[in-house]
């Protein structure tokens, strides 16, 4: 277990998954209750074993883990959701995604198109979440569990499925909030197709900019005390990616001079933010480049493409 907050009555308990062995690449977050604790966000299958060992040091078996809400359903922050509901925990989740859940051939197919054969080595076994253990929320709903209080806040944009969570002055902004390592003053945007949405990103981030928010807890990953200068970065961010798609887009690159160009403005950008070829290592594995370009070409041909 890693760093705990203990800025409320309630500690929040960063717990890294070590995700392909990486620190600092995928977190999940641990937060006791009286009978038992609450889990945001849950990681992939491939990383149940580290999620266990954290557990553990917490005093915790997985069937004390009674509820787990979820951001959103990509593999990266639900794939564990199954196993936990097998050990009794209510999964937590918009009612866009809590289908997929259930049945979720089609979220698979769909990453096993990007993905192809390293599904295995990335995200582990996914198991199906009972129709019985999911609780579906709507937009602004409180949660209550045992002596904790969350609030589901719909932010598309990343995903039309996706809920940031409030609670107390803190929120869990899963991937609405960006990528941003531990240490650094550096926001990248996590874009993967088929839901990505600028219009609707920079909405919720207003959103989000009109709560009482003292601390945000992005799933990549930790928490960060300056939500005022992140959410400003954050929209920097997505403007700038805007007019980097309006100059390159309407040019129709090859897709080797697409990629260069994307991997290049990215450089650019850590470049001026100082992160070092270490730290990119780690953006790179919670958020490969290569799935942001792909988002961003449907994107493009969805919703911006004129002829």
């Amino acid at each position: 277990m890693s760093n705990k907050d203990n800025s409320s009555s309630f500690p929040i308990h960063t717990l890294d998954l070590k995700f392909l062995g990486i620190e600092g690449a995928i977190a999940c977050y641990l937060i006791p209750h009286e009978e038992g604790a609450v889990l945001v966000e849950c990681g992939p299958g491939s990383t149940v074993p580290v999620l266990q060992a954290h557990l553990r040091s917490a005093g915790f078996a997985a069937r004390e883990i009674s509820d787990v809400l979820l951001t959103h359903i990509h593999l990266d922050h639900a794939g564990a959701s199954g196993w936990l509901a097998q050990h009794g925990a209510r999964i937590h989740v918009h009612p866009i995604g809590a289908p997929h859940l259930i049945e979720p051939e089609r979220l698979l197919s769909s990453a096993e198109r990007i993905y192809g054969d390293q599904m295995e080595l990335l995200w582990g076994e996914f198991f199906p979440v009972p129709e019985s253990s999911l609780v579906i929320h709507q937009d602004r709903e409180f949660i209550e569990i045992n002596n904790l209080v969350f609030q589901a806040i719909e932010t598309p944009g990343h995903a039309s499925h996706h809920f940031a969570y409030l609670f107390n002055s803190a929120c869990f902004t899963g991937d609405i909030g960006g990528v941003r390592m531990a240490g650094t003053k550096h926001v990248r945007l996590p874009m993967p197709p088929p839901e990505f949405h600028l219009e609707s990103w920079k909405q919720s981030i207003e959103v989000l900019r009109n709560e009482n928010i003292s601390c945000i807890l992005p799933t990549h990953f930790g928490m960060f005390t300056d939500p005022e200068w992140h959410f400003a970065a954050l929209m920097d961010g997505l403007n700038d990616v805007e007019i980097w798609m309006e100059e390159f887009m309407p040019k129709k690159l090859p897709p080797n001079e697409f990629r260069a160009e994307f991997l290049r403005w990215e450089s650019e950008r850590a470049r001026k933010d100082h992160i070092n070829n270490q730290i990119s290592d780690v953006y790179h594995a919670a958020n490969p480049p290569e799935i942001s370009i792909l988002g961003i070409q449907r994107y493009w041909q969805k919703h911006r493409h004129t002829g």
